[in-house]
């Protein structure tokens, strides 16, 4: 049996969440609550809001109407400060090394928990070989498995993923959702939006719709 290593209560609620962008509701009064242990895949047409409600979670994007939270011990909070946010940019400095990057989201994300060192965590994708090599030495799919590679240096039990698929081959996608299905076992929440499969067992499903 899989040890739980986050908050048995742990639950992510939102209600009515509506996003306006130039007056325009993006998101219109969107509600659903994921428990430890859950995945949640947004699903739904170009342009239905799926990275809209991704960046609202996060908390960068703020929301017109609507509530959210994060509950756990020991108590509610915003789920972005709980949270890993991999969007459609890989969020990575060229210049730096895939360590130095790591080790920068290390610092940034960190908390009580301890996360993998930068070499555990690219070996977990396939990419210990590149460690020391600036990321813009890196091919497009080598760049997204550093970037998602920061997931495990950092402990933290909300995922919120944007297309975590895009530049990865068949291997490296089966690499990803092995690290998904771990962190469900362990009791955490992942929300992705994606187009396509993720290998996870029984996710819930939010269909989001084109705005008229």
């Amino acid at each position: 049996m899989t040890r739980s290593r986050f908050a048995s209560e742990l639950c992510l609620v939102a209600e009515k969440l509506t996003v306006l962008r130039g007056g325009r509701a993006v998101l219109a009064d969107v509600s659903f609550s994921v428990t430890g242990g859950q995945a949640l895949i947004v699903t739904g047409p170009n342009g239905a809001g799926k990275s809209t409600l991704l960046r609202t979670l996060a908390g960068l994007l703020q929301p017109a109407s609507g509530r959210m939270c994060l509950t756990s011990s020991p108590e509610p909070e915003m789920p972005g400060l709980s949270a890993h946010y991999v969007g459609h940019a890989d969020a990575m400095k060229a210049s730096l090394t895939a360590a130095e990057n790591l080790e920068f989201w290390a610092s940034m994300l960190g908390s009580s928990g301890s996360g993998a060192p930068p070499r555990e965590a690219l070996s977990a994708f396939g990419l210990a070989h590149v460690l020391n090599l600036p990321v813009a030495y890196l091919s497009a799919g080598q760049k997204r498995r550093v970037a998602l590679s920061r997931l495990l240096v950092a402990r933290r039990p909300l995922w919120l993923l944007d297309e975590p698929t895009t530049a990865l081959d068949a291997a490296s996608q089966v690499r990803l959702g092995d690290l998904m299905q771990a962190h469900l076992d362990e009791g955490g929440i992942i929300i992705a939006a994606t187009h396509g499969p993720l290998g996870l067992d029984n996710p819930r499903r939010l269909e989001l719709g084109t705005s008229a």
